[in-house]
């Protein structure tokens, strides 16, 4: 299995790639984005993009995968909702247009998040017209993940130093909560394992909140 991955750098990002060099089927992993992904392994390929809106110039490096793994995206912190939706928005749909375009046997999964299905918030509105503009792409298929929290395992790290912090301070409250409360936490690896498992065989459902991708790993 050949893989683009966007956002490897991002915690998430690196803990879905660490579970994607490790698997055995998995065969090349292209990982897209504005710096190295800083990891070395001989499956693994980084391609130094500046403009994540516009591939033209390296289409003919993204032919012949079977999965993408869409794990970049911004806080709405201190933005506001113009700024938030490049990142959110435009970038995964220019990505997810050519990629569906080159390679139509492909299965697209895009990390939302929880909440998604809110109107009331602005990221919530934002995220939602990505995952709806991705799903009427034609992949062969693709899956919207909405992890609530999320515990960082295997020194992923997020790129924030307050979160760091956060994730620092709580995670034997983290490793707790995600046996207490399995609805609501999930880890890096367990996002890793699940993206994996729709790339080779589906899921029920287009949309898959933090159980459903625990069912993932765990069925």
């Amino acid at each position: 299995m050949k893989i683009v991955m966007f956002g490897a750098t991002g915690m998430v990002g690196q803990g879905v790639l660490r579970e994607a060099l490790a698997a055995q089927d998995v065969t090349h992993v292209l990982s897209i984005g504005r710096s190295d992904s800083e990891t070395s392994h001989p499956k693994l390929h980084t391609l130094v993009h500046a403009d994540l809106l516009d591939y033209s110039a390296i289409e003919d490096l993204l032919t012949g995968f079977d999965a993408c793994f869409f794990c970049l995206g911004a806080s709405a912190v201190g933005m506001d909702e113009a700024g938030y939706s490049r990142i959110n928005h435009d970038i995964p749909l220019a990505a997810g247009q050519v990629l569906s375009r080159l390679n139509p046997q492909l299965t697209f999964t895009y990390v939302s998040g929880a909440g998604t299905g809110s109107q009331s918030a602005m990221w919530a509105r934002v995220k939602r017209r990505t995952e709806t503009d991705l799903l009427a792409l034609p992949f062969k298929a693709a899956y919207m993940f909405r992890p609530g929290v999320i515990q960082p395992l295997h020194g992923a790290r997020s790129k924030t130093p307050m979160y760091n912090a956060f994730y620092v301070l709580t995670s034997p409250l983290l490793s707790i909560a995600r046996k207490l409360l399995p609805k609501y936490v999930l880890s890096t690896e367990e996002i890793g394992l699940a993206m994996l498992e729709v790339a080779r065989h589906g899921a029920p459902k287009s949309i898959l909140e933090t159980a459903d991708i625990r069912g993932l790993v765990k069925g």
